[in-house]
Parts: structure tokens; C-alpha cells; sequence
């Protein structure tokens, strides 16, 4: 039976949480796990956490942070710790639920019947799916999203969205071994070290990965994503543009490869 832990990054969502909905999911699968991310939460997330845990002890962990260090640090120290666990598949999700739990088995199985490395939620608005987002972000998020493709050499619809699965590989520990450069669109560096450390193509690495369109997602209140957020972003497009598209490529991709080590595995 394959195993798949999936981490959960919270910071101030004692509000927004929904703990029946994370048991359900515990109950209904046996083989899935979650790893709760309490980062540096100054409400009573914590306490919602290790009830959560409690309730389910050997499927549930939480790697609590003293302090607060935003949501790319705090996603990367949870998916690195769960790389190293026995698990087949390891992801991240976002902790306010925009994507439903369900679609958790619909990424498996498509690792599972493909064969590829990584399953990417991506947020297509097309007949027959419920994706609920307000049109202003939508329109930014395809600027952004266009960026972005050009920056990695992917053809990729949507780098941002907050639910994605990965084959656990020593590449993925990799990836994740040393801290992002960027913090707002850490989802497109994350990307972009998957051909540093494989030393391959940006082609030859996404052909083994699949975009999902999700069939629910929807902005949930009391997001922590601002307007002003979007410049933000902007300027650290410019950073990656340094690491990725000059000489200094060579140096990151040092940084990358001297950045952590595990047990060799049977696919990387």
C-alpha cells in the first residue's frame, strides 16, 4: 500500500481551519498522512493542530516553528522532513481547503497509472468545474502565469496554485535541501530546480509532469494575499531572472547540489 503525507502550512488559521474535514479525509484513507506546519502562529492554531493529531496519532505530525518564517520556509522544512519518511507520493496543500481534500486521490491515482514525478493543481476555468475566483486575480494570475512559463521554458497554466504531489525521489529532497531565494512565487523557483539538480532539460523534466485542472477550487476569506503582493512578486521574478538566466546559474545550481544528501532511492 502506498504511503502519502501530505504537508499543511498554518499561520494564524485557528480561524479558517477545518478540522472535521482533514479527520474525514484521515478516516476514509488509511495511507494518507498529513504533516501540519504551525508557523510561528500567534492565535491558538497550535492547540486546533495537536487536536487534529491527537485524534489521529499515527497518521498526523506537527512541526511546530517558534518563529515566523512565511510560507515558502515553512512549506520546504515540512516537505523536506517528510522526504525523508517512508512515504511514496509527498506534497503541499494549502491550509484554508480553496482545494477540496477529495482531489488528493485524483492526484495518486495519476501518479499512480502514469508514472510520472510530480501532479500540479491547476486552476482551469472550463465548463462543468467550479472554479471560483475573483476576476481581477484571475487576470493577474494569467499575467503572472505567463511570466512564469517564460522564465522556466514550461509550458505550465498555473505555477501558484497551493495543491501539488510529488513522487518522493532524492531529486525532490534535493529541491527542497536548501532555502528558496524568493518568498512570494517560491512555487516557480521550486520548479525551476528540478532541471538544475536532474542535470537535465526544462522539456525533459515537465514531460514527466502532469497539470491537474482541478474540478473545485475557490478563494476562501481572510486571505493573506494582498494587492500589493503582485510587485512584490514582480521584483522577485528579477531575482530568479539572476539565478536562472545569467552566469550565476552555475553557482546556484552548486548551491542546489551541495545543499543536502539521503539514502539513495530506485528513481531520482
Amino acid at each position: 500500500m502506498r504511503k502519502t503525507r501530505i504537508v499543511i502550512p498554518c499561520y494564524n488559521e485557528s480561524q479558517r481551519l477545518l478540522p472535521q474535514a482533514f479527520l474525514s479525509a484521515l478516516h476514509n484513507d488509511p495511507s494518507l498522512s498529513f504533516l501540519f506546519v504551525n508557523d510561528g502562529s500567534t492565535d491558538s492554531t497550535l492547540q486546533v493542530l495537536n487536536s487534529i493529531r491527537d485524534k489521529y496519532p499515527a497518521q498526523v505530525d506537527v512541526l511546530d516553528l517558534e518563529t515566523n518564517c512565511g510560507k515558502a520556509e515553512a512549506v520546504r522544512r515540512g516537505v523536506l522532513e517528510a522526504s525523508e519518511g517512508p512515504f511514496q507520493y509527498v506534497g503541499y496543500w494549502d491550509a484554508d481547503l480553496a482545494t477540496p481534500l477529495d482531489a488528493i486521490d485524483e492526484f495518486c491515482a495519476v501518479l499512480d497509472k502514469r508514472q510520472v514525478d510530480a501532479v500540479l493543481g491547476s486552476r482551469v476555468r472550463l465548463l462543468g468545474r467550479r472554479i471560483k475566483r475573483r476576476p481581477v486575480r484571475h487576470y493577474l494570475g494569467r499575467i503572472f502565469a505567463t511570466c512564469a512559463s517564460v522564465l522556466l521554458g514550461m509550458n505550465i497554466y498555473d505555477t501558484q496554485c497551493g495543491a501539488k504531489i510529488f513522487r518522493n525521489s532524492t531529486a525532490l529532497h534535493m529541491v527542497f535541501a536548501s532555502p528558496f531565494k524568493v518568498s512570494w512565487i517560491f512555487d516557480v523557483e521550486m520548479l525551476a530546480r528540478f532541471p538544475l539538480v536532474l542535470d537535465a532539460s526544462c522539456a525533459e523534466v515537465s514531460a514527466n509532469w502532469v497539470e491537474f485542472p482541478l474540478h473545485e477550487w475557490q478563494d476562501v476569506k481572510g486571505s493573506k494575499l494582498r494587492g500589493t503582493d503582485y510587485f512584490k512578486a514582480l521584483a522577485e521574478f528579477g531575482t530568479l531572472f539572476f539565478f536562472l538566466k545569467t552566469p550565476v546559474r552555475k553557482a546556484y545550481r552548486r548551491y542546489l547540489q551541495g545543499g543536502g544528501s539521503r539514502p539513495a532511492d530506485s528513481r531520482t
